[in-house]
């Protein structure tokens, strides 16, 4: 019992109370992806205005943080996911990821990338090109539309609903009933397992896409095939035996990151 009180005294004696209350703050705005004013995180944390304002100020001018001037919101910026790719669950992802997109690549003669959602768009953190000579290519670092890109309607699908309705409060992707059909079309592909469907933006283009799922049951990251239909290949993989691989490929990789796919 002895040592028990003296490991509790040095926590005690060695806490950083500035320090904490920055780590309050970023673990805060982790969980609003929209972000949030500068009252609302005070009330989150419990705190006064006054305590976390220089707190605020000091995240902002080391880039954690970017405020919004015409909501007045803070939001995490994309260094927090930079200085994760050092090491964590992302860089883990993407480490993964490569030798299985290459491999996918090879065998079924498309291009693949790799993307997650982030600050309200889909970002793309991993491209394979075609191993032929053609092929349609997204920019690695590129940031897509979530309504305009089957990777981020696949990440929303297999996403809380509350990360969903604060998407949709943001960035609606229409009137009511264009957000209504969204949200039945989101259900269907959460049931399918993927998305496939016409490109949003390039004509002769089939997205297929597919959620790489993490331990806690939700979407991490998609892999999305552009799937291009040669005249000229007599031999091209058929779109269904594409699809059935980029299922398998991701079925793995979500695994590999300790997936809760039994659902």
């Amino acid at each position: 019992m002895g040592r028990v009180a003296a490991d509790t005294s040095q926590v005690k004696k060695y806490q950083a109370p500035a320090l904490e209350k920055g780590l309050d703050i970023l673990e805060i705005l982790s969980s609003h992806s929209m972000g949030l004013t500068q009252v609302e995180i005070a009330r989150e944390l419990n705190r006064s205005v006054g305590e976390i304002f220089r707190m605020l100020v000091v995240l902002c001018e080391r880039g954690y943080l970017s405020l919004d001037s015409v909501t007045d919101k803070y939001a995490l910026t994309t260094k927090m996911f930079e200085i994760s790719h050092r090491y964590p669950k992302i860089k883990r992802l993407s480490s993964l990821a490569a030798p299985v997109m290459n491999e996918l690549a090879q065998k079924i003669n498309q291009s693949i990338h790799l993307a997650i959602f982030s600050d309200e768009s889909v970002l793309v953190i991993g491209q394979v090109d075609a191993p032929g000579y053609h092929g349609l290519s997204v920019r690695l670092g590129a940031k897509l539309d979530v309504w305009k890109a089957s990777s981020g309607r696949v990440i929303l699908a297999n996403s809380p609903q509350s990360l969903l309705d604060a998407h949709i409060a943001v960035a609606p992707p229409g009137d009511q009933s264009e957000i209504d059909t969204i949200k039945e079309e989101l259900t269907k592909v959460r049931a399918k397992g993927y998305e496939q469907r016409r490109s949003y933006v390039i004509k002769g283009v089939t997205n297929v896409s597919v959620p790489l799922i993490d331990y806690s049951g939700y979407a991490i990251a998609c892999l999305t095939v552009p799937y291009i239909e040669m005249l000229d290949d007599h031999d091209q993989l058929p779109l269904r035996d594409c699809r059935e691989a980029l299922l398998k490929a991701a079925h793995y990789l979500s695994e590999q990151m300790g997936g809760n796919i039994a659902s």
